[in-house]
């Protein structure tokens, strides 16, 4: 189901729906008496809880924004058939005293790799237009936490792991995902639609997925928050896979508060997913409890500037240092090892594991390629496929790749994997630190389908492929143009770095809502 049948389920749905929106979140919600943009989900759910709210009221605000907005951004691919249904039965929950806790009546939308039985799971590719059998583990708990199931969202097809020289926020079927600061600038990937979503407020919380970077970048991006959680902390039962070893699924928002919320609600073991064995015990049940203002006080962050990113990225991590320690904090600088060889070691391991896991991905569908012989043989027939990039060189190299059992793979992902985890390690254990920090993002490059993305976004690495927890949260802008700010630290802080990155939030107070200018320079 593309855009047209989206804007016909909006359409549809306009008799219950407030008058349609205008650009800004301000000026959207003057008829709920409050600022969809900086809303949180305390917020909201006090109102509802209130009766000056109703989870009707909420997701159409959300409707309308998205058929008035959305068409120069096209980060939404698909409206949900049940969406007013949902919301409907969250306002019947309240109302009789059964609510199901802090997601419960709130729109959320999800990245369009991500298995919905109700709708599409594309992955962006033209090859995948069918309905799974079943939703993933992850919108089974998100159901169950009460949230409202809004739609999917656009993504980089195939989550940028087709083609050599790919443009985020591209993909067959939705096209392409404008940045709604400068709309001729890029979202970065491959949760580009998601992050534009939740920066544009047309969803209150939207889930990403990341392999490296395709969570913390689009966020960085778009001046809004984005959790990569640790590997094993999320179920990635039913979401397209590029590797075992490195994907996870994670919340996006406009703030830390929604983003720990959601966290909450999709956090869990999954006996069908073997990484969420190693789940802890004592994980923590509710990540909003734990976000306090004084969690900079005392601690020790590292602050690994990468200079790469330019001169105006670097003079936002000065001012970023200069928030850190007026809220207690003591920044100590620190270069994080065995970069280099991480990027010898990580594309040629993915490759592997990208064939292994699309073909066990593709034995769960239905009217779709068996394999990615079968992908391969469908992009070369399809006219369509390539009218952005044409090349899927990617695809091509994994096909021919050395198989999971071949001990070469298995002795380079031993070593990728062992040299991520100590590249975080180490420095933590050296400089007593509590968290990492580093820029997120270079400022959005401009989009051209010709050349493809101009992205050296180096910081995501470590915590991607350590499969620790990375949390990205705005800085600052360079011009027009957002750059983030990430916090990392080992495996299972999760509700470490949310501290820390809600006490900076809150301290730096960086974003400002999206302008949607055509261009600039």
């Amino acid at each position: 189901m593309g855009r047209r049948r989206t804007m016909r389920l909006l359409a549809l749905s306009a008799a219950v729906l407030v008058s349609p929106a205008l650009a800004p979140a301000a000026q959207a919600a003057r008829g709920l008496g409050f600022d969809l943009d900086t809303a949180t989900i305390p917020e909201l759910q006090a109102r509802m809880e209130r009766g000056s709210l109703s989870s009707v009221r909420l997701t159409g605000e959300y409707l309308n924004r998205i058929r008035a907005i959305d068409p120069k951004l096209h980060a939404v691919l698909t409206i949900s058939p049940t969406v007013l249904a949902e919301a409907l039965a969250s306002d019947v929950r309240r109302r009789t005293g059964h609510s199901r806790g802090d997601l419960d009546g709130i729109p959320v939308l999800l990245k369009d790799n991500i298995d919905t039985r109700s709708m599409p799971t594309t992955a962006g590719s033209r090859a995948l237009r069918t309905k799974p059998a079943a939703d993933a583990t992850l919108v089974k708990r998100l159901r169950t936490a009460g949230a409202v199931i809004l739609g999917k969202a656009n993504l980089s097809e195939w989550a940028n792991f087709r083609a050599a020289k790919p443009t985020s926020g591209w993909s067959g079927v939705g096209g392409q995902t404008n940045n709604p600061y400068v709309l001729d600038r890029n979202p970065c990937g491959s949760s580009a639609g998601s992050a534009v979503a939740v920066a544009a407020s047309l969803a209150q919380v939207a889930i990403g997925s990341e392999t490296d970077g395709s969570v913390v970048c689009p966020a960085g991006m778009t001046a809004t928050v984005g959790h990569k959680p640790s590997l094993g902390l999320v179920s990635r039962t039913g979401v397209v896979p590029i590797s075992a070893e490195q994907d996870t699924a994670g919340p996006m928002a406009r703030n830390v508060v929604d983003v720990a919320v959601t966290l909450s609600a999709l956090q869990g073991r999954d006996p069908a997913d073997p990484a969420t064995s190693k789940y802890p015990a004592g994980q923590p049940a509710d990540y909003a409890s734990l976000l306090r203002a004084d969690s900079l006080r005392g601690a020790r962050i590292g602050l690994w500037r990468l200079p790469v990113l330019g001169p105006d990225v670097d003079a936002v991590m000065t001012e970023t240092a200069r928030v850190l320690t007026a809220r207690g904090a003591q920044v100590v600088p620190v270069e994080l090892p065995y970069q280099a060889r991480l990027g010898e070691l990580e594309f040629p391991a993915l490759l592997t594991e990208f064939h292994r896991d699309i073909d066990k991905y593709l034995a769960t569908r239905t009217n779709v390629p068996r394999d990615l012989a079968g992908l391969i043989a469908y992009n070369r027939a399809d006219p369509l496929e390539q009218t952005c990039f044409a090349g899927q060189e990617l695809f091509e190299q994994a096909l021919a790749a050395p198989g999971p059992g071949d001990p070469g793979y298995l002795a380079m992902r031993a070593e990728l994997t062992d040299l991520a985890k100590r590249s975080i390690d180490e420095v933590v254990a050296r400089y007593r630190l509590d968290a990492i920090a580093a820029p997120t993002n270079p400022p959005a490059w401009k989009t051209n389908c010709a050349t493809g993305d101009n992205d050296v976004i180096p910081s995501s690495t470590p915590a991607a492929v350590a499969g620790y927890p990375a949390v990205t949260v705005p800085a600052g802008f360079v011009g027009e143009l957002p750059v983030g700010v990430s916090f990392m630290a080992g495996q299972w802080q999760d509700a470490r770095v949310l501290a820390v990155a809600a006490a900076y939030e809150r301290a730096a107070d960086a974003r400002r809502p999206p302008r949607y200018l055509s261009s600039i320079g």
